[in-house]
Order: C-alpha cells, then sequence, then structure tokens
C-alpha cells in the first residue's frame, strides 16, 4: 500500500510504458517506426499531477494537450491492464466525468501502483462530493445555502414540495 504523499509524487508514467509503446508499434510490422515516433513523444512529453484540487495530465510536442478535473467532476474510476500490460507491471487508471462521452475524460497511462492511485482518487471523489454529507448539513438546520454546489438549495425546494403534496393528500382524504 503506497502513501498518499508518495501518490502526490506521481509526475511521470513509468518507463515499462516506454518498452509497451514499442510492442504496441512492434505489432504494426513494417508502419513500426511511423507508429513509435509519436508514441516517443507522448511518453516524453507525458506529466501527470495529482493535487488537493484534482488531477492533471499533459502532453504533446506539436499539438499540446492538457486535461485538469476537479475531484468533484469525477464520476468513476477504471482500471484496465492488457496482456502486455500486466507483463510489464503497468496499469492504465481511467477517469470518467458526466460529460456524455462514453470513454475515459482522462487515462493516467503507465502507472505502476494503478490500484493505489485508483483507490486515492475514490477515496478524494467522496470526499469532495458527498451528496449525503450536505443533506445531512441541511437536516441539522445549516440553512438551505449550506452546500456550495446548491445541493442544499434543492433539498430544501424537494422538502417544500413533498409538504404541499402530503397537505394536498390530506385534504383529498378528508373529501373521500
Amino acid at each position: 500500500m503506497v502513501d498518499e504523499a508518495t501518490i502526490r509524487t506521481i509526475e511521470r508514467p513509468h518507463r515499462n510504458l516506454l518498452a509497451y509503446y514499442g510492442l504496441q508499434s512492434l505489432s504494426a510490422l513494417f508502419l513500426a517506426p511511423f507508429l513509435f515516433v509519436p508514441l516517443l513523444c507522448k511518453y516524453l512529453t507525458l506529466r501527470y499531477r495529482i493535487d488537493d484540487e484534482g488531477v492533471s495530465a499533459s502532453w504533446g510536442v506539436l499539438f499540446r494537450r492538457e486535461i485538469h478535473l476537479t475531484y468533484r467532476r469525477i464520476q468513476d474510476i477504471h482500471v484496465s491492464r492488457n496482456l502486455f500490460e500486466r507483463w510489464l507491471g503497468i496499469g492504465k487508471v481511467e477517469i470518467q466525468t458526466a460529460s456524455g462521452n462514453a470513454t475515459a475524460e482522462l487515462s493516467l497511462e503507465g502507472m505502476q501502483a494503478y490500484e493505489d492511485v485508483r483507490d486515492f482518487l475514490y477515496t478524494r471523489m467522496r470526499g469532495t462530493s458527498s451528496a449525503a454529507g450536505t443533506a445531512e448539513a441541511v437536516d441539522e438546520g445549516e440553512g438551505p445555502h449550506s452546500a456550495p454546489d446548491g445541493t442544499g438549495e434543492v433539498l430544501e425546494l424537494l422538502r417544500g414540495i413533498r409538504s404541499e403534496l402530503e397537505q394536498a393528500r390530506r385534504a383529498l382524504e378528508q373529501r373521500g
């Protein structure tokens, strides 16, 4: 089990990712050099950052790509490992958001401590977007504006609708 401080220091993929990219390109036989060069550039420029606000990744030489996801936006986290990744001892942590896209919004490739990273992200995701915690805060009388994401206002509105429906039901029961 890797501690939180170690996970926060992960900035680069494991060197076995380069070997995996080489195996991937060799599968194309004659096109291997043309496939390996972009993968090499991606490997050399790939950087990760896991901090208090979220997880980020950036890569690219000519076309730079940067993705930053806050823990609040994360919906689901998957770990995938094919045969070669298992053989090399690495895995891919795929992070999905509610963007409507069927694929992962961000993939942390070449992770050696992939299960620990997944567990860390799950705990951070649950800790920042716990709807149960905001519901308890509203129940305890902290007011409808206690949740920064507006969850308290929605809960207060739903409680109002519930009480009106209960009153309407009582009125119908008294008639009949």
